[in-house]
């Protein structure tokens, strides 16, 4: 690259007094003289209360004394090629031997020297130079050979007070970027949070005065479940509630919204935790699924690596018996997080495991805005304030039938889940 007719190129060990490497020894808490390793250089600066101290014959220390103005180089591990411009030496101290000293003459600015390295040409010539192994390094060779447009003293100067000007802007604009790079990151995630939100709050879309209310489509529910509480295939839970006391409702719904527990409008099914839950032994190479964790594949229960027990070990079993539209929920590990299982004609049925729960909606209608509730932060928040466990979080399953759901109208649920179905893709894009 062309530099004016009054700079001059040259290499960098021509504009060196001294390239000299560190001095091996172990570091210890008490000693002869401190020792600067790479470790102690955080941020251009030396922390030299954390310094540690090394022994060394007292012949060898001029050769490795720190003086103000020398330049250390960082020329192996991840650090290889970092400089560090050493302003003031508080106590005598020497360097370590994974760093390269640099002297130069008062005809020299050492700021622009240290200015140098932090610019695109030294980079450059620096990866030409480095030896790529697992731990990559760059030798006093390398460093020597680099070549270094030089101005007139008098420029350099005047370069190091105009960058020393800039400095605080660049890195204003530094961190006005990052900040504009983490909310374009974290803004898709945070507006569909939002609009979820505004959702089971009745604010996302409008309501419709002739809508059949929530109250009529959940007694009807109601009424559903206690059919089959009757007729046997259900038991009844005798600590369960239908009422909502307002001291428990979170926020106001619309008028024709009810609040109601995820228990008035599913059956909930722990997996089967007898002394008959399948073992290892029990997989074989082709059956029923036994779905695990692992497969849960976004929003819906995958079939690809699932494992399988017989039909024989399946009809042994109780608790945990799939059909198609049931919603499994994890209760350990990543608690909360939900999928649906959908029949085909391979696979009509399937088993979960005892760290799972089947939300079996009786309202299969249900299924769109439910799922769109489990979306929302209003879900999230419970889960985790029901969330135990430190070193394996898990959740009991009786609070995911507590959990208190806003519901609004049938109507209503649809033309919210098709105003999120509409609104979602043109947030994914924002994110490409």
């Amino acid at each position: 690259m062309a530099i004016p007719d009054s700079w001059e190129w040259c290499r960098w060990g021509e504009l060196s007094q001294s390239i000299q490497y560190g001095y091996n020894a172990p570091a210890k808490q008490a000693g002869r003289i401190k020792m600067v390793r790479i470790s102690d250089i955080q941020d251009n600066k030396v922390l030299w209360d954390s310094v540690p101290y090394c022994d060394i014959d007292e012949s060898d220390i001029d050769t490795y004394l720190l003086q103000a103005n020398d330049i250390l180089f960082a020329r192996t591990g991840g650090t290889v090629g970092k400089s560090y411009l050493v302003k003031d030496v508080p106590e005598d101290a020497i360097y370590a031997g994974y760093l390269i000293r640099t002297r130069y003459s008062n005809s020299l600015c050492s700021e622009y020297l240290k200015f140098f390295m932090e610019s695109e040409l030294y980079w450059t010539q620096l990866r030409n130079g480095t030896i790529a192994t697992a731990q990559p390094n760059c030798n006093g060779k390398t460093l020597s050979n680099m070549i270094v447009p030089v101005p007139p003293l008098s420029e350099q100067h005047r370069i190091v007070a105009k960058i020393e000007e800039l400095l605080p802007f660049i890195e204003r604009y530094g961190k006005a970027e990052e900040h504009l790079t983490a909310l374009n990151t974290t803004f898709p995630e945070a507006l569909k949070k939002s609009i979820l939100q505004e959702a089971v709050q009745g604010k996302l879309v409008p309501q419709n005065p002739d809508d059949e209310p929530a109250s009529v489509l959940l007694e009807r529910i109601r009424a559903e479940k206690q059919a089959l509480i009757k007729a046997g295939k259900i038991k009844k839970d005798k600590h369960e509630s239908v009422i909502v006391t307002r001291d428990k409702i979170p926020y106001e719904i619309p008028d024709s919204w009810e609040w109601c527990k995820l228990s008035d409008l599913a059956i909930l099914e722990n997996g089967d935790r007898s002394s008959k839950y399948p073992v290892e032994a029990d997989y074989v190479e082709s059956g029923i699924p036994f779905f695990g964790a692992k497969d849960i594949d976004g929003e819906m229960m995958s079939f690809q690596n699932v494992r399988f027990i017989s039909q024989q070990k399946y009809d042994e079993l109780g608790n945990g018996k799939l059909v198609d539209g049931d919603i499994i929920c994890l209760l350990r590990g990543s608690v909360g997080k939900t999928a649906k299982f959908e029949a085909n004609e391979q696979f009509d049925t399937g088993f979960i495991c005892a760290q799972m729960l089947i939300i079996r909606l009786l309202d299969k209608s249900l299924f769109g805005y439910i799922s769109s509730y489990f979306k929302s932060p209003d879900y999230t928040n419970y889960v985790e304030s029901k969330v135990t466990g430190t070193a394996v979080r898990q959740m009991p399953a009786k609070e995911m039938g507590n959990l208190l759901i806003p519901l609004p109208p049938l109507n209503e649920q649809h033309r919210i889940v098709s105003k999120i179905e509409e609104i979602m893709p043109y947030i994914n894009t924002i994110t490409k």
